[in-house]
């Protein structure tokens, strides 16, 4: 069978009879078995999907298939689907079976996407590059020597190496963003709020979004008008209306555009990044855009912010796994405290444990006020810097990274270089705004380059009009 791009492909196909559902997952399926050694699928449901894609095909013949009949999806492992594990790729988790269907999954399955299975990512969503999680890591599909990014690596390369037609991720920090960026695909972050968190495994709840991984901004656009709007499962889910963002990709009027002076001088910054970013800023000039470079001098200030924030939240989020109720229990347990501390020790990765330490430092008593109410000072001072420049200006552009994807172990022994990755994705996060990362040629080596556009909350459409305009001006 080909190789398809989009789902519109995968649609024109079908309509055609030149394939069946059950083909297309036959074909993913022998992708998975193929390239197993990416280590991006921790469980595949080859049967259960089989058996969907069945029922979908009888659903064609009979003229009442849903919009995604047909699409095939993979969803990062901090999503839960009842009747199958879901353990955020940790072993405290090991085994714990979903009562319920996260309820962006949901909304898939009821317009007949097919889920294929479950996508490996850093333990509990904490990590950017892959290399954090129980599963172990999973390899860049270009270059398996290179991290494919977190910490919804198993998503990105699910996507890239054509393993699904599209994936769920998440982003708490730029989590979608910066692995979509270092396998060159599309990741979206919508608004927070935008779609439900309702039986997503939390890390730190005021930061995290569920995002889309695809080849094409209309899949992208598709799937995300399936997903979004209210849930009376998550009471922090928006009650504004959702358009059909599919339909509106048509762009032709002239923006307005800032870049933010300091990303582009920062030191940390990749020559060719730096280079292919202002050649689609040239780019936009020559098309008659109005684009003008601005200042942001709270820069240095986002990630303290973010990492102090996250933390906190992933403290309390986290204290609920104890060995007491659900999964793993540290068989070396002789009593109830030595149970909640070995448990713990033993279950969490160490990144988890140094993220929930610092979480609890910046909560207890003694540094409250020092460091965890400063922060959502902070925050609040980013949110509004953001959303006034978003006030006066359509778009703002930016490299998703300073670097491309990098060796496996290159900051493993260096927790402050990892963080660094996410220097350029935190905004959107800590203000709540949505962003998108779109491929922007790539480096010396060949490896992808990201070009991330922000846009003020609840503008997903024009953000993925603009986002599908650009694709035709990037390399």
């Amino acid at each position: 069978m080909e190789k398809f791009i989009s789902f519109e492909e995968i649609k024109k196909s079908l309509e055609k009879k030149q394939t069946t559902c059950q083909a297309i997952v036959s074909h993913y399926l022998n992708n998975i078995q193929t390239k197993a050694h990416l280590n991006a699928f921790v469980e595949v449901y080859g049967q259960s999907a089989l058996k969907q894609a069945e029922e979908i095909d009888e659903k064609l013949a009979n003229g009442n298939a849903g919009k995604l009949a047909g699409m095939v999806i993979g969803i990062k492992d901090v999503l839960c689907y009842q009747g199958h594990e879901s353990n955020a790729s940790s072993k405290i988790l090991k085994g714990y079976e979903a009562q319920f269907t996260a309820t962006a999954v949901q909304r898939l399955i009821d317009q007949d996407a097919i889920i294929i299975g479950r996508l490996n990512c850093d333990e509990f969503g904490m990590g950017s590059s892959n290399e954090n999680s129980a599963h172990g890591k999973v390899l860049n599909a270009l270059d398996e020597d290179r991290v494919p990014g977190g910490s919804s690596g198993g998503s990105a390369v699910a996507v890239q190496a054509n393993l699904c037609t599209a994936s769920l991720g998440t982003d708490t920090g730029g989590s979608v963003r910066q692995p979509a960026a270092f396998t060159g695909v599309i990741g979206m972050k919508p608004t927070y709020s935008r779609v439900s968190r309702w039986g997503l495994i939390a890390y730190a709840s005021s930061f995290d979004t569920i995002g889309i991984f695809s080849r094409t901004v209309k899949d992208n656009a598709l799937i995300m008008e399936t997903i979004a709007g209210h849930d009376e499962f998550d009471s922090t889910s928006s009650r504004k209306p959702i358009l059909s963002y599919s339909q509106l990709l048509h762009f032709e009027k002239k923006t307005k555009v800032a870049y933010l002076k300091e990303t582009l001088e920062s030191h940390a910054l990749q020559p060719e990044i730096r280079e292919n970013t202002f050649a689609i800023l040239d780019k936009l000039k020559e098309e008659g855009h109005e684009v003008e470079e601005v200042s942001f001098p709270m820069l240095e200030y986002i990630l303290p912010t973010y990492y102090i924030l996250t933390t906190a939240e992933a403290s309390s989020n986290l204290s609920r796994f104890d060995g007491a109720k659900y999964g793993y229990r540290s068989p070396n347990a002789h009593n109830l405290e030595s149970m909640y501390k070995l448990t713990r020790s033993e279950g969490f990765g160490e990144e988890v444990k140094r993220r929930i330490m610092l979480g609890t430092f910046v909560l207890s008593a003694s540094y409250y006020d020092a460091y965890f109410t400063k922060a959502q000072k902070v925050r609040r001072m980013i949110k509004d810097f953001t959303e006034d420049l978003l006030s006066d200006f359509d778009y703002i552009i930016m490299p998703t990274t300073p670097t491309s994807a990098f060796r496996f172990g290159e900051h493993r022994d260096d927790p402050v270089a990892m963080y660094l990755e996410d220097l350029f994705t935190v905004q959107a996060s800590v203000s709540g705004v949505p962003a998108i990362s779109i491929p922007n040629g790539k480096d010396k080596n060949g490896m992808p380059i990201g070009l991330q556009i922000m846009s003020n909350s609840f503008k997903e459409a024009e953000l993925y009009a603009f986002s599908n305009y650009l694709k035709d001006l990037t390399p």
